[in-house]
């Protein structure tokens, strides 16, 4: 994990080289000052989804991820499509693979849940550190109120944070087609938000980011709102209105119905 002290990296360092030793009239020694910068250490991405390696969704954030300055992004996903599992887990040793994403990005492929992901990078050394950041996504549907519980993107971000890593899950609403590159503006948009916070090491690890981006048919996304989840499933699966008025929503859903990209603070573990 990233430590303040890290950041040191970013400080210059002062070094007071003797040069040309020749003396002026008064006979004092000419001196340079030369300053040479250490580069900060780049902010480590680990990116999962429950769609499987090769699903647009991951390919979409992950080509996004590419193109922040500063960041190092590394994918571990399941090896074949695991929505709805949740936080599962498999028993012992798993097996992974060599993999790439559809854009060609190396990737490792989990035989398993997407929570195994975490387990494999983490518990089982399957990565040589640390990420500062997960980010389960971008799934195909959206996963929102009660139904986050059955979400196996929001399994993986969970099985980070209980390892003490922040992580970002997001989601894609439905519609035809799906808008990833909405989706993909709306991470990064929220990683701007956050960079620093992650770059500190105090982005909080007490509860999942849960981000849903609406496919919009009419209008755009509003942007991010903070709204807590809903307590119930009603208008789930409505179509979004993004030319919508309301400005205070009252749960994720109903902001994501009204064009907004919700983002809830979800417990590190399944209501029940």
């Amino acid at each position: 994990m990233r430590k303040a002290v890290r950041l040191i990296g970013a400080a210059s360092v002062a070094l007071l080289l003797l040069a040309g030793c020749s003396s002026d009239d008064n006979g004092a020694a000419d001196s340079v000052a030369t300053t040479t910068t250490i580069a900060p250490e780049p902010i480590q991405i680990l990116v999962t989804n429950d769609d499987g390696v090769d699903a647009e969704g991951i390919d979409a954030v992950v080509e996004g991820l590419r193109t922040v300055e500063g960041v190092e992004v590394t994918v571990v996903a399941p090896a074949t499509n695991q929505s709805g599992s949740g936080g599962n887990t498999t028993e012992g040793p798993l097996t992974v693979t060599d993999a790439t994403t559809k854009s060609g990005y190396p990737a490792k492929a989990v035989t398993g849940f997407p929570a195994d992901t975490i387990v494999w990078a983490i518990d089982q050394k399957g990565i040589d550190f640390t990420p500062d950041l997960v980010v389960s996504g971008i799934n195909a549907g959206q996963n929102m109120g009660p139904v986050v519980d059955l979400s196996g993107t929001v399994g993986a971000a969970r099985a980070a944070v209980t390892r003490g890593i922040p992580a970002l899950a997001a989601s894609q609403g439905l519609g035809d087609p799906l808008d990833f590159t909405a989706g993909r503006q709306q991470v990064l948009d929220w990683l701007e938000e956050n960079m620093a916070a992650i770059a500190d090491g105090t982005l909080t690890t007490a509860t999942v980011a849960n981000l849903n981006i609406p496919t919009c048919t009419v209008g755009q996304v509003r942007g991010q709102i903070d709204v807590p989840p809903a307590t119930s499933a009603d208008g789930y699966n409505d179509t979004p209105n993004c030319e919508s008025t309301v400005a205070d929503p009252t749960d994720d859903i109903q902001a994501y119905l009204d064009g907004f990209a919700p983002l809830s603070a979800l417990s590190p573990t399944p209501a029940s």
